[in-house]
């Protein structure tokens, strides 16, 4: 019996769980994304200062199982009645298809601009290893440049002053990550103009981590307060210049780095699929993450929430789904009854500087070294190779014996 054509678009977590535990024996698996890795994004902001290497975070999706075809391109459309799948591998390449019996649509989302002016030309997000690679540089140039004899003290003033744009995790932990960095090595590196660095995180609510416990939230934000960590509540974005950030409450604040990370909105693919979707423009799927009007179709990850209940945009939600999608597929595949995706809310985690980190669990609100600890383990064990354990354990250790290294290259 030939196998049953299955196509996954998308690399991320719930795509890279699914092909982890889908059996290749039942289908023909083909993977479909412009990016050919997995990114282990909980440890992302860590590469952005040189805690941890981009090369450790990362899985090859070629070499992540055996039995699997990968097609290196960007899935523009869906036709479900003929059952193609519209792809490009380039700008300016021709149009292929691919056809399929099911697919799962695991896109993820892109940075939300929120549409205002001046974001996408002038700002850094946080989502890919090349935003990491890209904010890397751009910390080491601005001191670099800061400390040319021919700087003037306002352009110097400038370059130093780095903004982040949202208080999400993503914010508040390059925010930490980025405090790290100037405390243990920049001071080094660059003594004559450590002390005129600033952070400024820019939130549009009212308090840092909304996702989070009250008490974690108010915790943060003292703890960001002693590191001298400049929090701006209750103000957002008007609009961004190539060097400067026009804000709600009438201040423009110059920066020579502006990172950008205030949530999430729908990729090109979803947006023009023809399907229902929520008020957020994520697709809506029924309790065994099928859309409702084609059973053919999955959907899976950042870019898809229950009708019944709206599940968090998250790497566990994501990991999870795709870890229940394969199983299902499996059973499916043999004859069996399937039960529907439950959630299991697993708790969050957050880095929040100088060894400390928050958890913000069912049983445990904590906070402090011991939560440092604790988090770095959980996050190690949930690395999806013994590759990545073994080289972000070494990067810690280099990174705390000799430092992080400031070149820029």
């Amino acid at each position: 019996m030939p196998k049953r054509a299955l196509c996954i678009i998308g690399t991320g977590f719930g795509a890279f769980s699914l092909i982890k535990s889908i059996d290749t024996d039942l289908y023909a698996v083909t993977v479909i994304s412009p990016r050919n890795h997995f990114i282990f994004t909980p440890l992302l902001p860590s590469t952005t200062v040189g805690t941890i290497e981009f090369r450790s975070i990362i899985e090859p999706i070629r070499s992540a199982r055996e039995g699997i075809e990968f097609v290196e391109a960007t899935c523009t459309g869906i036709d479900a009645d003929t059952a193609n799948i519209r792809c490009r591998s380039g700008k300016d390449s021709p149009e292929f298809t691919i056809p399929f019996d099911l697919a799962v649509i695991a896109a993820g989302a892109v940075a939300n601009t929120y549409n205002i002016p001046g974001v996408s030309e002038n700002a850094l997000f946080l989502r890919e290893l090349s935003d990491a690679r890209a904010i890397r540089q751009r910390i080491v140039e601005c001191l670099e440049r800061a400390d040319a004899p021919s700087v003037t003290e306002e352009e110097c003033r400038r370059l130093l002053q780095f903004v982040i744009v949202g208080g999400g995790p993503t914010g508040v932990e390059f925010a930490a990550e980025l405090h790290d960095f100037l405390k243990d090595d920049l001071r080094r590196a660059y003594p004559k103009h450590i002390e005129n660095v600033r952070i400024i995180i820019v939130e549009a609510s009212d308090h840092l981590l909304s996702t989070f416990d009250a008490a974690l939230s108010s915790y943060t934000l003292k703890h960001f307060l002693r590191q001298n960590i400049d929090v701006r509540t209750h103000t957002s974005v008007k609009r961004v210049d190539a060097d400067r950030v026009h804000l709600s409450s009438g201040e423009v604040l110059p920066f020579g780095l502006l990172v950008w990370s205030t949530g999430i909105g729908p990729s090109p693919l979803v947006t023009a699929l023809p399907f229902e979707k929520n008020a957020r423009s994520r697709l809506i799927v029924d309790t065994f993450l099928r859309i409702p009007s084609r059973p053919n179709l999955y959907a899976i990850g950042d870019c898809a929430t229950l009708a019944s209940q709206n599940l968090p945009a998250t790497g566990q939600v994501a990991q999870q789904e795709g870890y229940y999608l394969g199983k299902s597929l499996n059973r499916l595949a043999r004859g069996k009854t399937v039960k529907p995706y439950k959630y299991r809310n697993l708790g969050m985690l957050a880095y929040i500087g100088s060894n400390e980190a928050l958890a913000d669990l069912e049983a445990i609100k904590g906070h402090g070294f011991s939560t440092w600890l604790f988090w770095r383990s959980v996050y190690l064990t949930r690395l999806v190779s013994w590759k990545n354990k073994i080289l972000v354990l070494f990067d810690w250790f280099k990174a705390f014996v000799f430092g992080r290294d400031v070149s820029r290259f």
